[in-house]
């Protein structure tokens, strides 16, 4: 069964993506995290944002497209891992309650 098709990426991430080239010619030497910071400060700065809302606007009702194919093959959300994320926070909950079984265990034999 193919994967759940992936989310789309935001105004913001597509623009990133096609600037950050260009960032690092203008700063060399430029670290990673400060690419994604002063990609923040100009994307802030812009004013006419709608070439990159449409493209993303575009690839949501792709992916909302793929998912609605994917399901209808058999896909389901819960296929995808849904589950497992779900179950992760049990298992927390049943250590703690391990360890507080345990430390009232300790005030018993204190007493």
């Amino acid at each position: 069964m193919a994967d759940k098709p992936k989310r789309p990426l935001s105004a913001y991430m597509l623009w990133l993506n096609s600037a950050r080239e260009s960032i690092k010619r203008e700063n060399p030497g430029i670290k990673v995290t400060e690419v994604a910071k002063r990609g923040g400060e100009l994307w802030r700065a812009m004013k006419d944002k709608s070439e990159w809302e449409a493209k993303a606007a575009k690839a949501k009702d792709d992916y909302d497209r793929a998912v609605k194919e994917f399901e209808a093959n058999g896909g389901s959300s819960a296929a995808n891992g849904g589950a497992k994320k779900r179950s992760k926070p049990t298992k927390k909950v049943a250590k703690k309650s391990k360890k507080d079984d345990s430390d009232e265990d300790d005030d018993d034999e204190s007493e």
